[in-house]
């Protein structure tokens, strides 16, 4: 058994803003284990200032990975031993299941991977004017979604609160669950009487209102606000189950979202779930702008854990040169076409 590794660089169909600035592209790396005659591979999805392990010795890293590949997944393995490479670990659990997979592909067999059932997710609606705001959201309307997830904070909160108003003079919080992410950008000592705006609208739910780190901000928050409030950032850096349970009772979140190539792949995002509903704190699964391979990756886990909500899994079209996969988005659900082959050439990514 070898493995490899290839840097790939995606590019923005059109650039995408946060609070934390514009992207253009996104570097992401493969990680390709070959056996005999089959072979796996996974996706490492390094997300630039904002994964812990962006680190100038990732490269590094990946390079003692793939010289001790023979290590595998078993007791005392290179997975343990990346706890501060998360995506590394995400991409090496991904890579082993596919490595065993009849198609390479299909990691977890089942009535989504068949294409006999969809994933709810969300409309993504990405920053920037009020014109292109406004132009998105109509998009993800007409393309049939009834849950919306808009990025706020880096335009002025006046003209974010204008255009929740619009959705909502046309469609209820029974028709249309909105949702706002605002990526830490309110300060702790406003971020109460936003959240009182916001509540008006009836929202389904804000992502972290404020910097990831002040725990007990965000506590008060957590215990004040009259909008959920779900835990995004705040879950990044925090490895041991001590620590997770720490963070769990000092803020006591209504939601956490998990993002598996920023939490320990699936291993992470199981333990995370287990001790959300062990405190009765909801969840649910987003990707962090992997390519079709590790988007799909995340689908096929995701519908293993039968939740209710919608997902956070519609990013596999923001780019120009993603792979061909069966993923398909058709009114505001994901898709899992079995009879649309891949188009991955390893020999060609770049």
């Amino acid at each position: 058994m070898t493995a490899t590794f290839q840097k790939h660089t995606l590019n923005f169909k059109r650039p995408s803003g946060t609070s934390r600035g514009i992207m253009n592209t996104k570097d992401t790396y493969f990680l390709i284990i070959k056996s005999e005659d089959s072979f796996g591979v996974g996706e490492c999805g390094l997300l630039r200032g904002l994964s812990i392990d962006d680190r100038t010795d990732y490269e590094d890293e990946l390079k003692g990975v793939c010289e001790n590949i023979e290590l595998g997944l078993s007791e005392e393995n290179l997975y343990e031993a990346l706890q501060e490479f998360p995506s590394i670990q995400f991409g090496l659990e991904t890579a082993f299941k596919s490595l065993i997979s009849k198609t390479s592909f299909e990691l977890f067999p089942s009535k989504f991977t068949h294409g006999e059932e969809a994933i709810p997710i969300n409309g993504l609606v990405w920053m920037g004017d009020k014109a292109f705001m406004k132009e998105q959201i109509s998009e993800k309307l007409k393309q049939g979604f009834t849950c919306i997830k808009m990025k706020i904070g880096a335009i002025d909160f006046k003209t974010e609160i204008e255009l929740l108003k619009s959705i909502r003079k046309e469609f209820s919080q029974h028709e249309v669950e909105l949702r706002v992410d605002a990526n830490g950008a309110f300060l702790p000592k406003e971020a109460l009487e936003k959240l009182k705006v916001l509540s008006d609208l009836q929202l389904h739910s804000i992502e972290q209102p404020i910097k990831h780190g002040q725990w007990q901000d965000m506590a008060r928050l957590c215990e004040e606000t009259p909008l959920p409030i779900a835990l995004d950032e705040e879950l990044i850096g925090i490895f041991s189950e001590t620590e997770k349970i720490e963070l769990l009772n000092t803020i006591k979140p209504q939601f956490i979202i998990l993002k598996p190539s920023l939490i320990g792949g699936f291993h992470g995002s199981d333990s995370w779930i287990n001790l959300a509903e062990k405190y009765n704190i909801g969840w649910w699964i987003t990707s962090a702008l992997e390519s079709n391979v590790g988007l799909s990756a995340i689908s096929q886990y995701t519908f293993t854990k039968n939740s209710k909500l919608p997902q956070g899994l519609g990013t596999g079209s923001l780019y120009t040169n993603n792979f061909i996969s069966p993923l398909e988005v058709s009114n505001g659900t994901l898709n899992y076409n079995p009879s649309r082959t891949w188009d991955f050439n390893i020999e060609a990514i770049n």
